[in-house]
């Protein structure tokens, strides 16, 4: 009896341990069929990065590099050049496609897989900043500076994992402002419960 359970419990270990295996399978099929974004970052005009956000590991020492470099890219091009370019780094493995916008004093600069699509980055970050805009009534660099917290969450619903999950901008700021009047409502009901307590 207690040999056909080892079998079974073997059996069943063996499955799961197969099962795992081909999702790590397709899961890497999939990346590479689909693409997948590396990292978005906003910078300024003068290079100093104002939001950062890597879906890929990088060490402190090649994300500095990696925003400096892009700041240099996107800086040297000329207004009449396409906003896309092939880009090999030195300290990386695979090379990359930068994507970016230039909007008033920032750059959003995006770091794609080569199958990832140029236009439908561009319209990525169009999204994104059409949201911001919604969020903060027009968006400058300073709402990026005092309310970050915002920003990335507005991106987090955009974009997970470096896959992008929501393009819709009323889907994306309806899911900011419920999450927004939920933080309200705790906020609301914590000052309550202190009123409460110092009586």
């Amino acid at each position: 009896m207690s040999s056909v359970c080892l079998f079974v419990n073997i059996q069943q270990s063996a499955v799961k341990l197969y099962s795992h295996s081909v999702m790590r399978q397709f899961e890497w099929l999939l990346k590479f069929l689909l693409g997948m974004i590396r990292f978005l970052l906003i910078i300024n005009n003068h290079g100093k990065a104002r939001l950062t956000k890597f879906y890929s590991f990088y060490s402190e020492e090649q994300q500095q590099k990696l925003v400096r470099e892009c700041y240099a890219l996107v800086t040297r091009r000329g207004e009449e050049m396409c906003n896309f370019l092939e880009a090999s780094f030195p300290f990386l493995e695979n090379d990359l496609r930068i994507i970016y916008r230039h909007y008033a004093t920032l750059y959003f600069v995006c770091g794609v897989d080569a199958v990832e699509s140029e236009l439908g980055i561009l319209d990525l970050i169009q999204v994104f900043v059409e949201t911001l805009d919604r969020c903060f009534e027009n968006v400058c660099e300073l709402d990026i500076i005092f309310h970050p917290d915002k920003v990335h969450y507005v991106l987090d619903e955009i974009i997970v994992g470096g896959l992008v999950m929501e393009t819709n901008v009323t889907e994306i700021y309806n899911a900011v402002q419920l999450a927004n009047n939920q933080e309200a409502r705790l906020l609301h009901g914590n000052k309550a419960l202190n009123r409460v307590f110092r009586q």
